[in-house]
């Protein structure tokens, strides 16, 4: 497949682009910095801006889909708007551009952990990721309006580290899997083997799903 990747520099686009390349997929790499990225076979790095919907609509044209791991960084103060200006942008060009498949990574934020109650809102979310995960909500929500896009939105379990990889995850919907008692987890570079796969075997299409080791 021919996949375009916004984000490939970042926690989740890193580990996604390795798992589209040694799949064999052919990737484009939307960035603002292209000397970023090494050379690699399978690989086009096109100077784009992932805030600007006509640069992004002329870097995925012809795609098979695109795939966004887009963050504004967790140190942005201005993440919250940052990252809906972003969505719109990106969104905008996707539709522009003609391709119909758009694969979004989000937050666990938006998960129900009961009937109406989002876990963004409990007390015990961590302040310092909030308005990430609250924009992120936000994308989702937009997102689920849009019908002219075949759009898939993958929300992490609550415990997303650094780790190795496996290929095993389970999968769940509207709410976060656990481990026991636990939090559920999973290893960034197994998330990238679930986003790869939805690429390859849509399973969620205009849906939300969630995954976790």
């Amino acid at each position: 497949m021919r996949i375009a990747l916004i984000g490939a520099t970042g926690f989740v686009g890193t580990p996604a682009l390795t798992e589209l390349l040694q799949r064999g997929h052919q990737v484009t790499v939307l960035a603002r910095h292209p000397e970023k990225l090494p050379a690699q076979p399978n690989l086009t790095v096109v100077k784009a801006d992932a805030l600007v919907a006509d640069q992004v609509a002329a870097a995925v044209r012809g795609h098979d889909a695109v795939l966004s791991a887009y963050n504004p960084g967790w140190t942005n103060p201005d993440i919250h708007d940052e990252f809906l200006r972003g969505y719109d942008a990106q969104v905008a060009g996707v539709k522009q551009s003609g391709v119909k498949r758009f694969v979004m990574v989000g937050g666990a934020g938006s998960l129900f952990v009961a009937p109406g109650v989002q876990l963004v809102d409990t007390p015990t979310f961590p302040a310092e990721y909030k308005a990430a995960a609250s924009a992120a909500r936000e994308a989702l929500n937009r997102l689920r309006g849009e019908d002219s896009l075949e759009w898939t939105f993958l929300s992490p379990p609550i415990l997303l580290q650094p780790g190795e990889r496996s290929g095993n995850y389970r999968l769940g919907s509207e709410q976060p899997l656990m481990d026991g008692d636990q939090p559920g987890h999973i290893s960034v570079a197994d998330l990238a083997v679930a986003l790869v796969d939805e690429l390859e075997n849509p399973r969620h299409v205009r849906a939300r799903f969630t995954v976790a080791s």
